[in-house]
């Protein structure tokens, strides 16, 4: 299994067809950050999933996540950038709600970011999938750049 690929998308390639989890992309195209959370013990989980943790269920509904958080610790990758990105990329943990995210900030002031900067989602289109839909990433954006 390549980490980086699942590190920084998940659910590659998912769509209506695939995996019940592509209505993720769905949300995330129309701005809106969601999860899964277990109908059975209400457990929230980052990514959403298709089966709880905890409880080892498998019925889940879609939560929306606030679109705004603040920045628990990052990364600058200077070099070995992925071919079709601009270096330097900036990576980071955000805090939204009780959730842990990893996933790139973007946009002009992505390397003024700080340990506690407030970021709002800023999704990132990528590759189509398999029907030819229109695929996000999640992505955040410094807050002051957002607004």
């Amino acid at each position: 299994m390549n980490a980086y690929f699942r590190a920084t998308d998940p659910f590659p390639l998912e769509c209506a067809e695939q995996n019940k989890l592509h209505e993720f992309y769905e949300r995330l195209a129309g701005g809106r950050l969601a999860t899964t959370a277990c109908v059975s013990c209400r457990r929230t989980s980052w990514p959403p999933r298709g089966f709880c943790p905890v409880c080892v269920g498998d019925r889940f509904e879609w939560v929306d996540l606030p679109r705004e958080g603040s920045v628990h610790a990052f990364t600058v990758q200077e070099t070995g950038v992925p071919a079709a990105f601009a270096a330097p990329r900036v990576f980071a943990i955000v805090a939204v709600s009780d959730l842990r995210i990893f996933a790139p900030i973007v946009g002009p002031r992505a390397t003024s970011v700080k340990v506690g900067s407030l970021v709002r989602l800023s999704p990132l289109r990528v590759a189509d999938d398999a029907t030819g839909s229109p695929r996000h990433l999640v992505a955040f954006e410094l807050a002051e750049a957002a607004a």
